[in-house]
């Protein structure tokens, strides 16, 4: 019986996520979003609610906005200053519904920030109507809100923002082998992420190029089914120059 090789993953490396406008790769299921953020400051009212599933690039949109208004980041927490710092600039209070927050402290950063004239992007996974808000005048408020919704990825999205996160590591697989992948990995922005690492440390661990193979392991090791079992020749796929 042969003996399995032994691995040792590489250790993690920084690939932190790139926010610029630049940055971002536009798409119908995007294209609502990308237009409130263009947009401002000419919002059709002071609070947005930016809404997606995970990976869906809420995050990115939000640093855009940020960076484009002076926005600051908040937590609506009971006794905080969310409210003070809406008074005086734009504020952004991310996940809200995955992270919480304190009625009564969102309900008077919003009336401050209708009070001072300034703007709250707030992103989400559901819709403010979900997230059972118990206080009648802060649902009021969030009904108010503009709600921009984000849909899942398509398959012409997926495909490029595997591009882009194969491109930031200098990898840079054939149309083949993105293809293989779309048709079998979640649709999400946060699955392209950890699909495209996890074949990074695979490909330097052992020394090879990215392959069928590799990328039919990559889907089982982050839990995308069984990737075809595809048994290519190493060579197939190309990678990194």
């Amino acid at each position: 019986m042969t003996a399995k090789r032994s691995e040792q993953l590489p250790l993690a490396l920084d690939h932190p996520p790139q926010l610029g406008r630049e940055d971002l790769l536009d798409s119908p299921v995007l294209a609502a979003a990308i237009a409130i953020v263009d947009r401002w400051p000419d919002w059709p009212s002071p609070v947005v609610v930016l809404v997606g599933p995970p990976g869906s690039g809420k995050s990115h949109l939000a640093a855009i906005w940020a960076e484009a208004s002076g926005a600051g980041a908040i937590r609506a927490e009971a006794g905080g200053d969310a409210a003070d710092l809406a008074a005086s600039a734009p504020v952004l209070l991310e996940d809200a519904d995955r992270t919480g927050f304190d009625e009564t402290s969102l309900f008077h950063t919003i009336n401050s920030v209708r009070e001072h004239g300034t703007a709250l992007m707030i992103t989400a996974r559901s819709r403010p109507s979900r997230w059972g808000v118990q206080l009648p005048d802060l649902a009021s408020r969030l009904k108010a809100a503009t709600v921009v919704e984000i849909g899942a990825p398509d398959d012409d999205l997926v495909a490029r923002l595997l591009v882009k996160l194969f491109a930031d590591r200098q990898l840079f697989p054939d149309d083949r082998l993105i293809a293989y992948l779309v048709a079998r990995m979640e649709r999400s922005m946060e699955a392209a992420r950890a699909l495209v690492e996890t074949m990074d440390r695979l490909a330097l661990a052992r020394g090879v190029r990215l392959s069928r193979a590799l990328a039919a392991e990559a889907l089982e090791r982050i839990g995308h089914g069984d990737g075809g079992k595809d048994k290519a020749d190493e060579g197939d796929g190309d990678g990194r120059h």
